[in-house]
């Protein structure tokens, strides 16, 4: 591996076992700061890729990003957290590259993501998201599903311009191919039956997270290691870490869905049980011999709260908060597989310890 080139890190120091450490590299990065940094260092260049589109395109592109409002007026809106980008450039900065070096993978992949927010927001029928009316309520199913497909030919365009454009592409190809698989899943699972031979399990519960989350995640850090110069080994290992994520943050978002503080969250107390929805707790108490009268319930008119408790007598609150654990450990044991620079792979660790841990 190359000798860092990542701006602002302590000097590296070589371990017993040849991999690079830093005297600082315990202290413990600030996530806020590093999505801050990493936002950023992408946004001309995304801002950039969305002005080459059409300008009504542009303009719903933008307002999805919560750029501008309807009609194109300035927005104050920060449009999301950027995971995706600061996975990308972390990826490219933990292989010893400067993180400009991901800038082009960070960009795709948060069209990508852009794309298909606004696809999945038409397919669930979801009117508003940020606290805004999305982009099919705000301009019409047909417009929003044109403002996706050019997001996604955008994507693909400013990746194969980018060196090492080829293998680029095809690693967001794979990843593009897991994320509809998981949306496809994610789909079918819904319509499933809570009992019988045909009920849902957790384990394709898992499944569909890593293809449906994990895979546009783990694009993201192995683009930007791609992108950097780093061995195929790494560009593997961050990709994995990046799908376990997935999986974890998923599990996460479930127990937030029903037992997360709506102050914190923005989402109404037991919102998830009262749409019924197929949840990594809800799959694991089924499948559990406490499961007694939850199918009833759920497939009753019941009280959210009674389910609830229910749902936690029958064990499926630690079931996913332990399965959460399990896949936060597979993140760590992927990066421990491979020699990372010290400082960003650090703000790497701060940044999956932030977007997991919000209720472990």
């Amino acid at each position: 591996m190359t000798a860092s080139t990542y701006e602002h890190a302590p000097s590296t120091q070589v371990s017993p076992d040849g991999r690079p450490h830093s005297p600082e590299a315990h202290a413990p990065a600030d996530p806020r700061q590093v999505l801050d940094r990493c936002r950023s260092l992408v946004r001309p260049a995304l801002r950039e890729a969305v002005g080459r589109t059409h300008p009504w395109v542009g303009e719903m592109a933008a307002y999805s990003f919560g750029w501008c409002e309807v009609g194109g007026a300035p927005a104050a809106g920060s449009g999301g957290k950027g995971v995706r980008q600061a996975l990308a450039v972390l990826g490219a900065e933990a292989a010893g590259a400067p993180g400009r070096a991901a800038v082009p993978g960070a960009v795709a992949v948060e069209l990508v993501h852009a794309f298909s927010l606004l696809h999945d927001d038409i397919m669930d029928g979801d009117e508003a998201r940020r606290r805004r009316p999305t982009v099919w309520k705000a301009y019409g199913t047909g417009p929003a599903v044109l403002a996706g497909d050019a997001l996604f030919a955008l994507a693909v365009e400013t990746l194969a311009a980018a060196p090492s454009g080829p293998r680029a592409v095809r690693l967001l190809s794979v990843a593009l191919q897991d994320l509809v698989r998981g949306q496809a899943d994610d789909l079918l699972l819904a319509a499933r039956p809570w009992t019988g031979p045909e009920r849902v399990r957790p384990d394709e519960y898992r499944t569909m997270a890593e293809h449906k989350t994990g895979a546009l995640l783990g694009c993201a850090a192995a683009l930007g290691a791609l992108l950097g110069g780093a061995p195929p080994a790494t560009v593997s290992a961050l990709d994995r870490a990046g799908r376990h994520l997935g999986v974890a943050f998923q599990i996460v978002d479930d127990l937030l869905g029903i037992w997360g503080d709506p102050a914190v969250t923005g989402k109404p107390v037991y919102g998830d049980l009262r749409e019924r929805k197929k949840t990594f707790p809800v799959l694991a108490a089924l499948d559990a011999p406490a499961a007694g009268r939850l199918p009833a319930l759920l497939e009753s008119d019941a009280d959210p709260g009674e389910v609830a408790a229910h749902l936690e007598r029958a064990g499926g609150r630690e079931a996913a908060l332990a399965e959460a654990r399990r896949h936060v450990a597979a993140v760590e044991g992927a990066l421990a597989d491979v020699a990372l620079e010290a400082a960003p792979a650090g703000e790497l660790r701060s940044l999956l310890d932030f977007l997991v841990r919000r209720d472990l």
